[in-house]
């Protein structure tokens, strides 16, 4: 077992690991740069890891950032094999059919932009998590998000349907009086905030442009 003292080493070591399963599949695995990192276009809550195309590096290379909120090797493993599907696309397809049939030659399930490790890869991911050994790395932990304005009262008229936010240290005196029709509005009841997977990854996709709230996986 080796005792790797630097996080970047252990990816870089992984990839080498790794290499048996695409070439396997019937892949080769393009040059790479691996990093421990946060996404730059999407949620670092729920973005596990993400992946750049060839033209947006400088050294030519796809460039693959893994979550700093992942310290679990087989993990790590699962999400830095979908990266690399990403980069054997050169991220063309992001989660397309092309992606999706790399994807599930190598060993990955599910929908496309979660795709994990089937039972069988998952076996393999252990296996060379052994060789590897421990990843030098404590997970980051995130605080609580802070509540937005869809978990807070809000307050609309029954009119005009002018609509307010009631702050919670106002909202005790009741709803406001509407400017417009000179009546009190109606307290609605709060909307809840949904939460998302922590098991999504982005990749970075060439000429295209996704909702701002979209989470994707290794393709930003």
């Amino acid at each position: 077992m080796k005792q790797h003292t630097v996080r970047e080493a252990w990816l870089e070591d992984a990839v080498r690991h790794l290499e048996p399963v695409f070439s396997k599949a019937g892949y080769a695995i393009p040059p790479v740069r691996v990093s421990c990192g946060f996404p730059a276009s999407s949620s670092p809550r729920t973005t596990l890891g993400q992946c750049w195309p060839r033209e947006r590096s400088g050294g030519g290379v796809n460039e693959i950032f893994i979550s700093p909120k992942l310290d679990e090797p087989v993990q790590l493993l699962d999400t830095l094999v979908h990266e690399l599907c990403h980069a054997i696309d050169d991220c063309f397809s992001g989660h397309g059919e092309d992606f999706k049939g790399i994807a599930q030659t190598v060993g990955l399930e599910g929908p496309a932009r979660m795709a994990h490790a089937t039972e069988e890869l998952t076996v393999k991911l252990m296996m060379i998590s052994q060789e590897l050994g421990p990843y030098p790395h404590q997970a980051i932990v995130f605080p609580p998000p802070r509540p937005s304005n869809a978990s807070r009262s809000k307050a609309k008229c029954s009119q005009c349907g002018y609509e307010v936010t009631l702050l919670k240290k106002w909202a005790s005196y009741g709803a406001p009086i509407c400017p417009k029709d000179n009546i009190r509005m109606l307290e609605a009841v709060p909307e809840t905030i949904e939460n998302t997977t922590d098991y999504d990854t982005d990749s970075v996709e060439k000429g295209s442009k996704k909702a701002p709230d979209e989470i994707r996986r290794a393709i930003s």
